[in-house]
């Protein structure tokens, strides 16, 4: 994991609104000139009450009265669309902001290391790309601009109601104060409910997602009142996590409104005594009930405000946390090794281990010639897999050295190794799109007859040409494929890209026995000229293999073709006779 930051919110955005400061700036100008409008009124409806005050004992001055009123429409009107302008700017940064974090997160899954996604749940990665990244933007949205008016308005109008008259202002601002901190007490107590709320929520997400994913087996093994059992704890945990910090946000604003009916409470009796003394006119009073919903509504605005900074620190938290994993070497200063490659595979004392205090793979050993198919097989956890990784460079090695054509592959660019393999997996993965476009995937100057010619040879053009739309058919939910189909798929993605080395795992595990020797007719075929690793279960399928390579817990304890191993009567030959024994 990465280590968590230890900054301020607006630290932890600086690098990402660096070139919307002067944008920002021109808003909170905007803000305060807003909000001193918002201020500078209740001054005015003072001279307004008390012109008419005067007018009722004597005359009314009709003209000072409209003037007034035409300069406090003016000013009210103009601070609206200040107001206005000022969010629609601040909102337009928050967006820019959060497709800016946005990209910054794919730029970031693109150099995490393989060991990441193998040690995470992906509903965890899911959650923090995107809940946690539209609460974030949510939470800004709705805070930043309210938060610098409501300052604004706090210091100015404590300021205009100390102007206006002391007492007064000692009245509303002490009737308010206590208040106000009782509501920063609460709001420091309830940051951890904000970050459990996260943490909870992406808990349920990935769960949620491994269990989608795998429906058919909870279903076939009776386990859906386990998973439900499990899944409806995880619920409560997000309610009681949720629960907690939505009360606390929600009994900010009646708290502040009480307090601010306290306020108003206050100032009329004490205004009340005041006026009778002689010592106010009923225009200071009027003024002092608006400067009291000012100055109380700002408090109400920042424990609001508060309150969604807290969402979107514990938001930003997992967001940064994830920024700040450790990312795979810089390759960027490595220039191209190989013009063509011929395809020699050599690994040489090569130590392994996914983490420091458990190697796995032992002093490994074996040579490739260019053309040549490599088999490699052994039970379960022998470290098979591990070796495709380690040669596609999914991981660095501890020790030794892999070498194509005679270069240590650290001394390639990773896109450069990628791109001289071809490779399948034992798990499918097509995309949302047409069957052709799923074909070519990212391979560039693919005729048609070439797409054709390989969904031939691995014998799923029948398949597809019983599609509506043949390869035009979008393949989406509507769709039904069989994990047979879907392999066959990938398999035939995988000849499109014509790579001088290829890499089959499991490729033909999920397919029916006459299908299997269909693809491996094929694949013989195809695999001519080109320097094929095969990782098998069914021994069968690697029988005319030129070399085949016998794992068991790290190290290569058998090597040598089909017929040298099954002379040798060894760990092979009764790996493979268990197989075929009973047939």
């Amino acid at each position: 994991m990465g280590n968590k930051r230890k900054v301020s919110l607006f630290s932890q955005m600086a690098p990402y609104i660096k070139s919307y400061r002067a944008a920002f700036l021109l808003a909170v100008v905007f803000t305060v000139i807003s909000s001193s409008i918002t201020v500078i009124g209740p001054d005015k409806l003072k001279e307004i009450t008390d012109a008419i005050t005067e007018g009722l004992a004597g005359q009314l001055d009709l003209d000072k009265i409209g003037r007034i009123a035409m300069t406090l429409a003016l000013m009210y009107g103009a601070g609206a669309v200040i107001s206005y302008t000022a969010s629609f700017i601040v909102t337009t940064i928050i967006q820019k902001f959060s497709q800016k974090m946005r990209n910054a997160i794919a730029d970031k899954i693109n150099v995490l290391p393989l060991r990441y996604f193998d040690s995470h749940p992906q509903g965890d990665t899911l959650s923090r790309v995107t809940n946690d990244v539209d609460l974030m933007t949510q939470s800004l949205n709705q805070s930043l601009v309210s938060l610098v008016a409501a300052v604004v308005l706090l210091f100015g109008s404590i300021f205009m109601m100390i102007r206006t008259n002391g007492v007064l202002a000692a009245t509303a601002i002490g009737s308010v104060f206590i208040g106000f901190i009782l509501v920063i007490f609460i709001m420091s107590k309830t940051q951890p409910f904000f970050t459990r709320q996260q943490d909870n929520m992406a808990k349920v997400n990935g769960y949620v997602e491994e269990i989608y994913t795998g429906h058919n087996v909870v279903t076939s093994y009776s386990a859906v009142d386990q998973t439900k059992e499990t899944f409806n704890q995880l619920n409560q945990n997000l309610y009681t996590s949720m629960w907690k910090s939505q009360f606390f946000s929600g009994i900010m604003m009646p708290m502040m409104q009480f307090i601010g009916n306290f306020g108003y409470v206050m100032v009329c009796i004490v205004g009340a005594t005041l006026a009778i003394n002689g010592d106010i006119t009923m225009g200071t009073i009027v003024a002092f009930m608006t400067y009291v919903r000012i100055f109380s509504q700002p408090l109400s605005q920042i424990a609001q405000a508060v309150t969604q900074l807290q969402s979107a620190r514990a938001a930003m938290g997992r967001v940064f946390e994830f920024l700040d994993e450790k990312e795979m070497s810089d390759e960027g200063a490595k220039e191209r090794q190989l013009t063509a490659v011929k395809g020699d595979v050599a690994f040489k004392d090569v130590f392994f281990g996914y983490s420091k205090d458990k190697v796995i793979i032992h002093d490994f050993s074996a040579a490739a010639q260019a053309g040549q198919k490599i088999a490699i097989v052994g039970p379960t956890g022998a470290g098979k897999t591990t070796i495709v990784n380690l040669l596609m460079k999914f991981y660095d090695i501890d020790r030794g050295s892999i070498t194509i054509d005679g270069i240590d592959i650290n001394q390639m660019k990773r896109e450069e190794v990628h791109d001289a393999f071809a490779m399948v997996l034992q798990d499918t993965w097509l995309f949302e799109g047409t069957v052709k476009e799923n074909l070519i995937y990212n391979q560039e100057n693919i005729t048609d007859d070439q797409v054709v010619a390989a969904a031939k040879s691995v014998g799923v053009h029948h398949f597809i040409m019983t599609l509506p739309q043949g390869y035009d058919t979008m393949l989406d939910d509507s769709v039904s494929l069989s994990v047979g189909q879907k392999q066959l798929m990938t398999i035939a993605r995988a000849l499109l890209k014509d790579a001088p080395l290829l890499i089959l795992d499991e490729a033909t595990s999920s397919v029916d026995t006459r299908t299997e020797e269909l693809i491996q007719q094929a694949m013989d075929k195809l695999m001519e000229g080109r320097t094929s690793f095969v990782i098998a279960h069914r021994l069968s399928t690697i029988r005319n293999a030129d070399l085949i390579l016998v794992m068991k817990d790290g190290n290569i304890i058998e090597q040598g073709n089909h017929d040298q191993l099954m002379s040798a009567g060894g760990f092979y030959a009764d790996l493979y006779n268990s197989q075929f024994q009973a047939s």
